[in-house]
């Protein structure tokens, strides 16, 4: 997956806006306020950064070398993922899916897009 599919796949999410709150090279992909993807943009390969259920994590780490505990972030919740190719496209979209259902999941109901 290239950057351009995963940032344009990132902000078709409901509510999701991008911003740059930590530094020129790290995108960071929100929902009201909240991050559910970080993007380390100078990395070759690319790496993205998402929330993931903890039980669920531990199964991803062990079935994919290319998914990591969460550079710099809670690594008990959230992975690293480098798009080196080797996880399916469709893996890939669910773990961005499951990032951002846990983020809109623990947002108050009046602050949950629409």
């Amino acid at each position: 997956m290239d950057f351009e599919t995963l940032r344009s796949y990132l902000l078709a999410k409901a509510g999701a806006i991008e911003d740059f709150p930590f530094d020129s090279t790290t995108l960071v992909i929100k929902v009201s306020g909240k991050m559910f993807a970080l993007l380390s943009l100078n990395e070759e390969p690319l790496r993205v950064n998402l929330k993931c259920d903890p039980l669920k994590a531990e199964v991803l780490r062990q079935r994919y070398p290319a998914v990591l505990p969460g550079y710099h972030m809670n690594k008990r919740h959230w992975n690293t993922v480098v798009l080196d190719g080797s996880v399916p496209e469709e893996e890939m979209l669910a773990m961005i899916d499951d990032s951002y259902e846990l983020v809109v999941k623990g947002l108050p109901k009046a602050q949950r897009p629409k």
